[in-house]
């Protein structure tokens, strides 16, 4: 459905009551007080800064395989806990992108229509594409010796920061436009987590994983472009004389889309 946001009573603006407004920032100097600055405030949360936590650990390897294969891997120079790290941060994305799609397919089907080109099908098919990824992730986890069911740090920081993208689009509330805006967010940053993953595979010289992930990429990469076109559809975007799709007809200096999706 395109978005068709209507235009209503919004009073969270200051210029819905001047009078009141004004009133407001007429302080008297009797109220306003010596003129301070934010430094104690900085020096409670240096302190906290300096005395946290950290989000958790690399879980031991509970193989012996998993030992050996850290250990030599350590003795090469590289940093075998790094890749685990990102192995769990992809694990727990992977696992929240399908729960996302699950929520944008429940979405559409009530509010789907055709002003987009996105079908439920496109979106079983991502849906599907996301699952098999975080089967892909387990395995390569298992192949190390380590343990799928541990959560690193990093997935500890994507679980956290992939809360609000849920929350977006769990609210019945939000419009497919506005959800679809979440499910870009989500794609560029699954782009980006998975070229740092295949990175790091290369690094290790892990031949196997590399050619996994790099499979994984193109899709989520293909995944990016429909979604984003889907999100310009549904707030009918055009650029110059081209329209989303990608026709040619652009004006001299403009961009296209095709240009603009370009790594």
């Amino acid at each position: 459905m395109a978005q068709t946001e209507h235009v209503g009573m919004n009073k969270t603006g200051i210029q819905m009551s001047p009078i009141d407004s004004k009133a407001m920032q007429d302080i008297g100097p009797h109220l306003a007080g010596d003129q301070g600055d934010e430094s104690a405030l900085a020096d409670m949360r240096n302190d906290y800064i300096a005395n946290a936590d950290p989000l958790g650990s690399i879980p031991l390897p509970g193989t012996m395989t998993g030992a050996v294969s850290m250990g030599v891997q350590m003795l090469k120079g590289n940093s075998p806990q790094i890749l685990i790290d990102k192995l769990g941060e992809r694990l727990a994305f992977e696992r929240t992108g399908t729960r996302l799609y699950d929520a944008l397919i429940t979405k559409c089907e009530v509010l789907l229509d055709g002003d987009i080109s996105m079908t439920l099908e496109d979106l079983e098919h991502i849906r599907a594409d996301e699952a098999r990824h975080f089967m892909l992730v387990k395995d390569a986890i298992e192949s190390l010796g380590g343990d799928p069911t541990s959560q690193t740090p990093s997935a500890n920081l994507v679980g956290v920061e992939s809360m609000g993208l849920i929350q977006v689009l769990n609210d019945p509330r939000t419009s497919v436009a506005q959800s679809l805006h979440a499910i870009v967010t989500a794609e560029l940053s699954d782009k980006a987590g998975w070229e740092t993953l295949l990175a790091l595979a290369d690094e290790h010289g892990l031949t196997e994983l590399v050619n996994d992930f790099t499979i994984a990429l193109n899709q989520e990469r293909e995944h990016l472009a429909l979604v984003q076109t889907w999100y310009e559809e549904a707030l009918g975007l055009t650029y110059g004389d081209v329209d989303i799709a990608g026709d040619t007809g652009a004006q001299p200096g403009q961009m296209s889309q095709g240009d603009c999706m370009k790594d």
